[in-house]
C-alpha cells in the first residue's frame, strides 16, 4: 500500500525537490517511508531551527524553495524563528509538519505535542498555513505553495498533516505530477510608457536594487548603462552589478554618502526593494530622502504602496519590468554616473572605523581567494562591515541575518544549506557569541561531508552589545560571556581547526579548506586582526 506520506514525497519529487532538511520523529516517520529511491536527499540538522536556517540558505543560494520536515508542537515552535527570518527577507521555504488527529487537535486534553492551534501560530510568518484534512487536498495545496514560490513574493508556506492521515492508503489519488505555476506578472503597457518618459527626462537618475532584483541582473545592468545611472545595492541585492563596475555602489543606502546620492537624484528607480529601515535607516537618522520622481518595481502590490508614494508603481516581475522599460528608452551618452558612483563608494569607505575596515578587508580576501564563493553572515562586526561596503561576485553570493529579522545563530546552518544546494565554495562568517546559538550544526555539516569554511571572529563576548551599553552609560551586564575553546570543540566534531596567525596566510588556508571532505573552522582574534590590517594600511599609505 502506498501511504499518503509516501505520496507526499513523490509529489515533492515531481516539483523538483532534491533535498529535505529534517529530524525524524514518531509523528513524521510516515513522511520518511517514501524517501529511499525518491532521489531526494535528507539532511539531518541537530535542531529544527537549524533545519529552517539550512533551508533558508539553500533557497537564497539557489533561488529554489528549501523544504523541511518537522514534528508537530516543538518541531514547529523550534523552526518558527527560522521561518520568521525567511519571511522578513522574502525567502521561499516549505515547512511540512505533522499535527494531532482531529479530536485531539487543540482539544486541551494534553496530548503529546498539542498546541491550541498550530496553524494560527504559523500564519504569523508564512504566505499561508494549511491543514490537510483529506488526502485529495494534497496535490492542490502543494501546487498553491509552488505558485507562491514561482509567481508571487516568495515567503514560507506551512502545511500540516494529521498523523493518522499520513498512514492512509493513497492508491486512489492521481499520479503525482507538477502543475505548471502561473506566469509571473508582466508590467502594464501604459505604465511602462509613463515610466520611460520619466527616464528620458531624468538628468541624475539612481537605481536602487534589492533582493527582488537578484534574478534580474542582466536587464538591470542594461538599464543602468542605458541611463548612466549609479546602482545602489542593498545586502540582498549585492552582486547585481559585479565588483569593479563603474556604476556599481555595493554600499548600504543608510550611509550618509549613499543617502546624499539618493537625495540628489531627480529620478529614483527602486527595483525589488521594500525600503526596509534595516537597509535604508539602520542608524535611525530618518533614512534617505527621495526628492525626485520615484518609479517603483515590485511583485507585491501591497508592498508597492508602503512608504514614500511612488509616482509610477509597476507591479510586476522585476526582470520583465526592467526589460520592458529599457526597450523604451534611447541610450544616452555617459555623463557623470560613474563619477557619482565612485564618489559615494569612496566616501563610504572613508567613514569606516578600524574594526569595520578590517572586516571589509577580510571579506575581500575571501572573495579574491575563492572567486566563486558564497559568503553567509551572522551578526558580527565583519558582517556589519560587509553590509556597509562589500561587492559580491554575483547575485545570491552574499547574504546574512543582520538585516531584516536579525537572528543570531543563522550563518552556520544557512551556509551549510547554501553549500548543499550549489556545491560552490561556501564560507560562514560568524562571531563567537552568535555561533554558540547553533554550534552543534557543525556535526550536521561533518556528517554531510561538507567542505564548509567557518571564519570565527572572536572578540570574547557580545562585543557589539557591550559597546552599545557603554555608549549609553549602562553598566555592561551579560555580555562578557565565557569563551570556550572553539578549536577543541571543532576537532571534537571531526572538523579541521586552525587559528589564523596573520591575514597573509588566509588565502592558502581557504584554498586548502575547500578541498577537504569536512568543515574547517578558522578562528580569528579580532584585536590581532584589526591591528595587523591597520599596520598594512599604514604601510600602503606610506608607499
Amino acid at each position: 500500500m502506498k501511504t499518503v506520506g509516501t505520496y507526499l514525497v513523490e509529489l515533492l519529487a515531481a516539483y523538483g525537490v532534491d533535498t529535505v532538511f529534517g529530524i525524524p520523529g514518531v509523528h513524521t516517520v510516515e513522511m520518511y517511508r517514501g524517501l529511499p529511491g525518491s532521489g531526494i536527499r535528507h539532511v539531518t540538522p541537530r535542531h529544527e531551527q537549524g533545519a529552517g536556517f539550512m533551508a533558508d540558505g539553500y533557497a537564497r543560494a539557489t533561488g529554489r524553495p528549501g523544504v523541511c520536515f518537522v514534528i508537530s508542537g516543538p518541531g514547529l515552535t523550534n523552526i518558527a524563528t527560522a521561518m520568521a527570518q525567511a519571511y522578513g527577507d522574502s525567502v521561499p521555504m516549505l515547512v511540512i509538519t505533522s499535527v494531532n488527529p482531529p479530536g485531539r487537535m487543540g482539544s486541551g486534553e494534553g496530548h503529546l505535542h498539542e498546541l491550541p492551534d498550530q496553524r494560527q501560530l504559523a500564519r504569523q510568518f508564512t504566505a499561508f498555513s494549511h491543514t490537510v484534512l483529506r488526502a485529495e487536498e494534497l496535490p492542490q495545496v502543494i501546487a498553491r505553495a509552488f505558485a507562491v514560490f514561482a509567481s508571487a513574493r516568495p515567503r514560507p508556506v506551512h502545511i500540516e498533516l494529521p498523523v493518522d492521515l499520513l498512514m492512509l492508503d493513497a492508491s486512489v489519488l492521481p499520479s503525482p505530477q507538477k502543475r505548471p505555476p502561473p506566469s509571473r506578472p508582466a508590467p502594464e503597457a501604459q505604465a511602462i510608457t509613463a515610466a520611460a518618459a520619466l527616464c528620458s527626462q531624468a538628468v541624475r537618475p539612481v537605481i536602487l536594487a534589492g533582493g527582488g532584483a537578484a534574478d534580474a541582473a542582466s536587464p538591470l545592468l542594461r538599464l543602468a548603462e542605458t541611463l548612466d545611472a549609479p546602482v545602489i545595492m542593498t545586502v540582498n541585492g549585492r552582486g547585481v552589478l559585479p565588483p569593479g563596475h563603474p556604476l556599481g555602489v555595493s554600499c548600504s543606502p543608510a550611509m550618509a554618502a549613499t543617502a546624499n546620492l539618493i537625495e540628489a537624484a531627480d529620478l529614483v528607480i527602486a527595483a525589488g526593494t521594500e525600503f526596509g529601515p534595516t537597509d535604508y535607516d539602520f542608524y535611525e537618522t530618518g533614512g534617505a530622502r527621495i526628492t525626485g520622481k520615484l518609479i517603483r518595481i515590485d511583485i507585491d502590490p501591497e508592498q508597492a504602496m508602503r512608504g514614500r508614494p511612488a509616482d509610477i508603481a509597476l507591479v510586476a516581475d522585476c526582470a520583465l519590468a526592467l526589460d520592458a522599460l529599457t526597450a523604451r528608452i534611447p541610450p544616452r551618452m555617459a555623463n557623470d554616473g560613474a563619477a557619482r558612483a565612485r564618489a559615494a563608494r569612496e566616501a563610504v569607505r572613508e567613514m569606516l572605523n578600524p574594526v569595520l575596515r578590517a572586516g571589509v578587508d577580510l571579506m575581500e580576501i575571501v572573495r579574491e581567494a575563492l572567486p566563486d564563493v558564497i559568503i553567509v553572515g551572522d551578526s558580527a562586526q565583519p558582517v556589519y562591515a560587509g553590509c556597509i561596503d562589500f561587492a559580491a561576485n554575483r547575485p545570491r553570493s552574499w547574504f546574512c541575518s543582520a538585516t531584516g529579522y536579525g537572528t543570531l545563530g543563522y550563518a552556520l546552518p544557512a551556509a551549510a544549506g547554501a553549500l548543499i544546494g550549489t556545491g560552490r565554495p561556501t564560507v560562514c562568517l560568524a562571531g563567537d557569541g552568535g555561533i554558540q546559538f547553533t554550534l552543534p550544526e557543525l556535526a550536521a555539516a561533518r556528517e554531510a561531508g561538507l567542505p564548509l569554511v567557518v571564519l570565527l571572529w572572536n572578540n570574547n563576548g557580545y562585543g557589539e552589545i557591550k559597546a552599545y551599553m557603554e555608549a549609553r552609560g549602562i553598566a555592561p551586564i551579560g555580555v562578557d560571556i565565557y569563551t570556550p575553546d572553539f578549536l577543541a570543540i571543532a576537532r571534537g566534531f571531526g572538523c579541521k581547526a586552525e587559528r589564523l596567525r596573520s591575514p597573509g596566510e588566509l588565502p592558502a588556508l581557504l584554498r586548502s579548506a575547500i578541498r577537504r571532505t569536512c568543515p574547517t573552522v578558522i578562528e580569528i582574534d579580532e584585536e590581532a586582526y584589526v591591528t595587523a590590517t591597520a599596520d598594512v594600511g599604514r604601510h600602503k599609505r606610506l608607499i
